[in-house]
């Protein structure tokens, strides 16, 4: 049997209607990523300020990959990333030559080389994640510290019920 409340639901959804009362709330996703992009380009800002080199947004998710993993090989760096493994192994060669990451023989796999972040590489993300906690020190400054403390917290929250086990830390393409 067919729910016609349900299918004339649909059809409204397909024509653009809100459920009533969520009119505004369809906006958060793109709210999100309004902030995420601004977020992103202030930290941008703050690395060309100091003369860093001129990282970009994969080359972050490559730090934090290679960072929270044991035998990242440039074929893993570039499944994580959803690149190729050309795309992957660009990426690598100019963290290299930027004395931010090295390779090592694979315990294991005689062909593989193992990707490690060199001390640069180290201190580059603690410089990071202290960059990171001033921009969001600001978005405090906006909207008070409770708020934004109560905000991560909700966050977290849809993750855990929503992304549980997944790691969502890579770019969007």
């Amino acid at each position: 049997m067919v729910d016609d409340m349900k299918v004339n639901r649909v059809d409204q959804i397909r024509q653009g209607e809100s459920a009533p009362g969520t009119e505004n709330l369809r906006e958060i996703p793109m709210l999100l990523h309004r902030v995420t992009r601004a977020m992103v380009d202030r930290f941008h800002d703050r690395l060309e300020a100091e003369d860093c080199p001129p990282l970009r947004p994969a080359h972050g998710y490559t730090f934090r990959f290679v960072a929270g993993q044991d035998l990242v090989t440039t074929v893993d760096l570039g499944t994580h990333l959803g690149v190729t493994k050309q795309a992957a192994a660009k990426i690598v060669a100019e963290l290299e030559g930027w004395g931010y990451l090295a390779r090592a023989a694979h315990p294991t796999d005689g062909r593989a080389q193992v990707l490690r972040l060199t001390q640069q590489g180290w201190d580059y993300l603690a410089y990071a994640d202290r960059v990171w906690g001033e921009i969001a020190a600001e978005w405090g400054g906006v909207i008070g510290g409770e708020r934004l403390t109560a905000l991560r917290a909700d966050l977290q929250s849809y993750l855990d019920t929503f992304a549980s086990g997944r790691n969502n830390l890579r770019p969007v393409w």
